[in-house]
């Protein structure tokens, strides 16, 4: 338990040592995207290289894959269900901000630090299926139901391709069913760049930590996080006690429902010409609050 805090109680202190660079004008908002490209683009793919080469995983485990897609999907549907009788506008911006995880900049630091090599893979693979649903899908779909355009599957494909984590995390795919062993030198570099990762990805975090709603959306901030982790928890239940994984598996499972909504989340909004500010309070304050719960259930789990 002290180790977890201890651990966790870092990771915060990351966060808000970001934060408090940022208030201090050392670092501006705008070096958010540095540090998001950054992680993203360079120091995420070679973690996942280095977390990826030279496991071996049963291609069952594919599986997780459709099954991060399908939780996807709940939260959408979820969406749509609370809002039968809002307006198009309410509808489109549930169901964009509901669905999806932030796995690459916050929940793969943890599991890299508290769970071990199937952790990792396990990770590896639902995020696949979760980067359909933050990098076009929930935006296609929520399009569509507000103005009834907008939804293309050519549209997904090519922001998934133009994903460099989700490119990588399919290219180690096929080097592990084909057991190809990487040279040592490229290994080494990999787990050199990898192991900036949970640093770089949680003071990213701290200096794009912002809650600037309108006045008097306390209740939709509410409403929305209730409806999310509500949801989170049904889903936890249902992989800790129902699904036929091993217990390696539903620990990484159990986190990474409980992961905040995607960093993508807010830029999507504004493209869908939705509330902007209520976006980002709503993404900010799930940090905080799925930091407090990774704290309680590595505490119970482990």
């Amino acid at each position: 338990m002290a180790d977890i805090l201890i651990r966790a109680g870092s990771f915060v202190g990351i966060i808000l040592i970001g934060y408090l660079l940022k208030k201090a004008g050392i670092f501006r908002e705008q070096d958010f995207s540095v540090l998001s490209n950054t992680v993203m683009k360079v120091t995420f793919p070679a973690a996942i290289i280095t977390n990826f080469a030279g496991k071996q995983i049963d291609p069952s485990m594919l599986i997780l894959a459709a099954l991060a897609f399908a939780f996807g999907l709940a939260y959408i549907l979820l969406a749509f269900l609370v809002n039968l009788r809002s307006d198009r506008d309410q509808r489109a911006f549930d169901m964009l901000n509901l669905p999806g995880y932030n796995i690459g900049n916050f929940t793969m630091p943890f599991v890299q630090s508290f769970l071990g090599p199937i952790g990792v893979i396990t990770t590896g693979i639902f995020d696949i299926g979760n980067a359909v649903i933050c990098l076009g899908g929930s935006f296609g779909i929520a399009s569509t139901v507000k103005d009834g355009s907008g939804f293309s599957v050519k549209r997904i494909l090519k922001a998934l391709s133009k994903s460099i984590p989700f490119v990588t995390y399919l290219i180690m795919l096929v080097i592990m069913f084909a057991q190809i062993k990487l040279p040592t030198f490229i290994m080494e570099f990999t787990s050199i760049v990898g192991s900036a990762t949970p640093f770089l990805a949680m003071f990213m975090i701290g200096v794009g930590f912002k809650i600037h709603g309108a006045p008097g959306q306390t209740g939709k901030i509410l409403r929305l996080l209730v409806l999310r982790y509500g949801m989170s928890i049904c889903l936890a239940l249902l992989v800790w006690f129902v699904l036929p994984f091993n217990l390696e598996v539903r620990q990484a499972l159990v986190i990474l429902v409980f992961s905040p909504i995607g960093t993508a989340v807010p830029p999507f909004t504004a493209e869908l010409k939705g509330d902007v500010g209520l976006s980002s309070a709503v993404n900010s304050i799930a940090i905080l609050i799925s930091i407090a719960i990774n704290v309680v259930l590595l505490s119970v789990i482990l």
